[in-house]
């Protein structure tokens, strides 16, 4: 069928996308499809983005590794990634040559420097396999020899002061970690044990284990004299249990329980320990995916005692943290629409913090922990905004100058206003972004676009090749709110959605677009929305509790909290959110589901979902999918194949947008 006339249609597809020609799998799924339709529109840059995946500067300060690589046609990770090597001043660069060429891929990860600034380690991955190998390099790129084969997953490297090589590793891993990776096929024994993500230090080629095969660990730290480690981690299975997690010191295989939240009420992440080993900071707060990080600041003995919130009510969201080379405490602060850099002194007494630098870009820069000299407090960043795209930059905090141009041609004239607006007793934030073709006196459709999490935040970020950027050639304006339960104001911001999904927060929501539609040419019967996982979720609620948005786009979404506990692989995130099980209180469940609400849906909804979703399985699409076509909503319900809940697959991005494209076409004109 068509793609311009599949709109009509009351349908559920499983579509079949591998990623080799594109063009001729999507006319197979979809209708027959021109080959200059995959490529961006005429207002779009036509060239591709390219990524700085990690960024990592030398103990001495005097080069930088980095991981990166060109995104794809739709957008999305690139599938070909250099570890490159530079000079801090950008004027020597080295590509490692990798044992693998450009036919069969392989990607470099978590790469670490020796504390001598000789060396650089790193794990090597080829795609689609669960096995990695270690590899370490000169600094000047040559010299590749490979330290260890290794039959399962290997992440986050990180030296000691005194040289020794630690790493996180699951032995005979049977996915990639993580609950937005695609799952494993859910059969056999569903009590076996696991495979464990466990603390391993190279010794002599060989992996020596340093914490317990029972417990998977999360993020971890060395204790500088070598001694052992300290980190968050939690029995059994490691997609599932990072909700619980608590924190532990690690020694000869034994862990030893440092802080436990109280009725696990706050997720930890980022464990760093000083420079001079006796105390650990780590964030605390509620947080809705392992990764997307926001809390408070904690400080507590490695030795053992009472942790120290250092900052109480905080009216913003600690997103990272690492000690500075004076020993004070940085953070990177989500701060509304500001993002800060943040010196909380010496981390043993609570006060505001000092503000070394602010600004609307977000900041991706490495956690050194002990492995710089502290000769001049230089830092690597990798910055951006809507309109200004990655690039590394070097520099004392605040006085960054880039070092690398290859986005320099990547320019954006889109318009990015930040809105803030009431709503119940909150002050809420959010980005309105207009394409930069308005005609005078005309009114533009609009997209709400909802953010996952719940726990997040949309931040400032290049605006590439891909969806949101094919929605703004097209004409779209779009509003990206941070309702309550987002990071950005605080804890009690955060928690203010537990046990109110859909309420609180979509009234922020409504309230936010009515504002959007007083600060720009909105047209109020053209508005359209769309989010993906939590945004999923929010996007099938609004439409059955409003009818101001003509068109929908569900991606992950949640239709039915109640059969949904029992159907996810990660059932501890939902404890701190709906305060008891669903066995324990089915009410609480019962009336934030989408399903319960179905008869008063009037929009026309496209809903999509990976087959392989842990965090968001697609029966909870495929139901509200049902239910739509059984009322005759016009909708359509697409699975794609081998899809995690984290969309990878180049093809699979290609169709989402061109089919999001399509839906609001036919409904909003």
């Amino acid at each position: 069928m068509p793609i311009n006339h599949f709109s009509n249609v009351q349908s559920m597809k499983i579509i079949h996308l591998p990623s080799l020609k594109l063009a001729i799998v999507l006319g197979a799924a979809i209708g027959s499809v021109n080959a200059a339709v995959l490529t961006p529109s005429s207002a779009s840059t036509s060239l591709p983005l390219h990524h700085y995946l990690s960024v990592h500067m030398s103990p001495n300060q005097q080069l930088i590794a980095s991981i990166e690589g060109d995104s794809s046609l739709s957008g999305g990770a690139p599938t070909i990634r250099d570890l490159i090597i530079r000079s801090a001043d950008g004027k020597n660069i080295s590509t490692v040559k990798l044992p693998c060429g450009r036919v069969k891929q392989c990607w470099p990860e978590s790469p670490a420097w020796t504390p001598d600034s000789g060396k650089i380690s790193f794990a090597l991955r080829t795609p689609g396999s669960h096995a990695r190998s270690l590899y370490q390099v000169n600094a000047d790129g040559s010299n590749l020899k490979k330290l260890l084969a290794f039959n399962g997953t290997i992440s986050d490297l990180l030296y000691s002061p005194t040289g020794q090589l630690a790493m996180l590793a699951t032995e005979n891993a049977t996915k990639e970690l993580g609950a937005v990776e695609a799952g494993a096929p859910i059969t056999g024994d569903m009590d076996a044990a696991p495979p464990e993500q466990r603390i391993a230090v190279l010794n002599k080629n060989e992996l020596q284990w340093a914490s317990p095969a029972t417990m998977f660990v999360y993020e971890y730290d060395w204790i500088p004299d070598g001694s052992g480690f300290v980190g968050t981690a939690a029995q059994g299975d490691g997609d599932k249990n990072w909700w619980i997690a608590q924190l532990y010191t690690f020694r000869a295989e034994q862990a030893q329980l440092l802080y436990s939240p109280a009725n696990h009420q706050q997720q930890l992440a980022n464990p760093v320990v000083s420079r001079d080993g006796k105390s650990v900071a780590f964030i605390a707060g509620i947080m809705s995916d392992f990764g997307s990080t926001g809390g408070d600041i904690y400080t507590i003995p490695v030795a053992g005692g009472t942790a120290l919130n250092v900052t109480p009510k905080l009216p913003s969201s600690a997103t990272s943290i690492a000690w500075s080379c004076n020993g004070n405490l940085l953070a990177n602060v989500l701060a509304g629409d500001q993002t800060q850099l943040v010196d909380f002194g010496n981390g043993i007494t609570t006060n505001g913090g000092t503000v070394l630098w602010h600004g609307q870009e977000s900041l991706h820069g490495e956690q050194t922990k002990h492995t710089d000299t502290c000769t001049s407090g230089i830092t690597a960043q990798v910055h951006e905004s809507f309109t200004q795209a990655p690039e590394i930059a070097v520099g004392e905090i605040g006085k960054w100058h880039n070092i690398t141009h290859a986005n320099e041609r990547n320019i954006s004239s889109y318009s990015v206003q930040s809105l803030s607006w009431k709503s119940d007793n909150f002050t809420v934030q959010g980005w309105l972004i207009l394409p930069d073709n308005l005609a005078s006196g005309k009114k533009l459709p609009m997209i709400t676009i909802v953010h996952g999490g719940p726990a997040a935040a949309v931040r400032p970020g290049f605006i590439e090749t891909g969806l949101t950027r094919s929605l703004l050639d097209k004409g779209y304006a779009l509003f990206l709110p941070n309702p309550r339960g987002s990071f950005g104001q605080g804890e009690q911001f955060a928690a203010s959605n537990v046990r109110d999904f859909g309420y609180g927060d979509l009234r922020d929501v409504m309230a936010g677009v009515d504002a959007a539609i007083a600060a720009a040419p909105i047209d109020p019967q053209r508005l359209g929305i769309m989010g993906h996982s939590y945004g999923g979720f929010m996007t099938m609620w609004a439409v059955t509790q409003t009818n101001r948005f003509k068109a929908a786009v569900a991606g992950a979404g949640i239709s039915n909290w109640q059969s949904y506990y029992g159907e996810n692989g990660i059932d501890e995130w939902l404890i701190p959110y709906f305060g008891a099980s669903v066995y324990d209180d089915p009410e609480v469940y019962a009336k934030s589901s989408p399903i319960n609400f179905i008869r008063q849906v009037r929009t026309p909804t496209l809903s999509l979902v990976g087959a392989a979703d842990l965090e968001c399985p697609a029966p909870q699409t495929q139901e509200f999918g049902h239910a739509l076509k059984a009322l005759g909503i016009p909708s359509s319900t697409i699975i794609y194949p081998g899809e995690g809940h984290a969309f990878r697959e180049p093809a699979t991005l290609v169709d989402r947008e061109k089919r999001t494209l399509a839906w609001f076409a036919q409904y909003l004109k």
